[in-house]
């Protein structure tokens, strides 16, 4: 049909109606618009003051992102989760929408390596600082804390050495202090650890990783208890732009399908990789919460319920020259400093997530050259074996 506005020819843009439908698509409808239209100046208002539900702009919220958000509330038991653009941007409008100048954190002292920059140096130049402390260690989580503390930020599970946090000791303790306890329940995830239903104010997740599941996209995840909390971060989260992307929300809840076999699969090839690794002469330590030499074994057992995750890490007796020989003599795990990938992936700290400390700070924590953290997949467990077999030989010193 013709429009006479355009001397004869048809107008294509923007007056194209998008078809009704007496049924509806079984997938969920990818939408990447970055703005939406609203009837009237009144409907805004509407939207904006929360007397009806809408969409405005597309940095403010979207509804792939509050359709994922939906599926991991349900998994940590909440309501309202806010999806952000990456894990470390989850962390970041935590920490900036929740504390100010003059404030203090008493953080995990083995956290992601990118968490950790942030509390030692980012958040310094702001007013911000913090004291790290042993997770393991009640006691030294609450020496740490100073009258101007206002938050504690942990891991269940560190990375890279999975040592298992108390987190009934430190729970108890935010709750006697009157802290903020900031959970980043990423190796967990909420089937391993329910955070939110174990008294955690605020949890958080780097959706790109066992989540999502597939090494495709990039998401973080936060969850509040206090709709005060929420604003918060919500609006520091649209404030410093860090938008999740629709297409990557939409990718995410695909994943987030397959989440329960993943993570079962993966977890039963852990638990034989530790043992197969545990056996190896090339190998000094092996780190899995599963196993009765873990030294938070029994913390691990009365926390997870069974649970014991997909990680695991080793240490070889010999240095740099092991780590390369290992690296190379095992082409089909990819090295990579990422974790929760369908496919098994290693990872090197030293070089990697921690390569920011002094060589000193990492040696404090067991992360020497020849350290390695492992996230394994789902492939058949005789194809890891073949790998690691041939890995390990590899990496005898000498």
């Amino acid at each position: 049909m013709s429009d006479p506005d355009t001397g004869g020819r048809p107008n294509l843009i923007r007056r194209t109606a998008f078809p009704t439908s007496v049924s509806r698509a079984v997938v969920t409808p990818l939408q990447p618009s970055v703005v939406y239209s609203s009837p009237d100046p009144d409907a805004l208002d509407d939207q904006y003051e929360g007397r009806a539900r809408g969409y405005t702009y597309g940095r403010e919220g979207h509804p792939n992102a509050d359709v994922l958000a939906q599926m991991i509330d349900r998994l940590e038991g909440g309501q309202g989760g806010i999806i952000t653009g990456s894990g470390m941007s989850a962390v970041t409008a935590t920490l900036l929408g929740l504390l100010g100048q003059g404030d203090h954190i008493v953080g995990g002292n083995q956290l992601y390596g990118r968490s950790l920059r942030m509390l030692t140096q980012d958040l310094p130049r702001w007013g911000i600082t913090s004291t790290l402390a042993d997770p393991t260690d009640v006691a030294a989580m609450a020496a740490a804390i100073t009258p101007a503390t206002k938050l504690l930020l942990v891991e269940v599970v560190s990375n890279p050495t999975l040592r298992i946090a108390d987190m009934e000791g430190i729970e108890r303790l935010a709750r006697e202090r009157g802290l903020i306890l900031v959970v980043d329940n990423t190796f967990t995830t909420p089937v391993g650890f329910p955070a939110f239903s174990r008294g955690a104010d605020v949890v958080i997740h780097s959706v790109t990783k066992l989540l999502a599941g597939h090494s495709d996209v990039t998401l973080g995840y936060v969850l509040t208890r206090e709709a005060g909390h929420r604003k918060a971060i919500y609006d520091t989260n649209v404030t410093l732009g860090l938008t999740p992307s629709p297409w990557d929300c939409w990718m995410a809840e695909r994943g987030m399908y397959t989440f329960d076999m993943r993570f079962e699969r993966a977890q039963a090839n852990a638990a034989a990789l530790a043992d197969l690794i545990a056996e190896h002469d090339a190998v000094e330590t092996v780190l899995y919460p599963g196993r009765r030499d873990h030294p938070d074994h029994n913390r691990a057992g009365a926390l997870l319920n069974g649970q014991w995750g997909n990680m695991v890490s080793f240490r070889l007796r010999g240095g740099r020259a092991s780590a390369n020989a290992l690296t190379r003599a095992a082409p089909g795990l990819a090295f990579a400093p990422t974790l929760g990938d369908v496919g098994t992936t290693l990872s090197h700290p030293a070089s990697s997530s921690h390569r920011a400390l002094t060589r000193e700070g990492r040696a404090a924590l067991g992360i020497t050259e020849g350290f390695f953290r492992v996230s394994v997949g789902c492939e058949p467990f005789e194809l890891l074996r073949q790998d690691f077999t041939a890995a390990l030989d590899a990496a005898r010193p000498g």
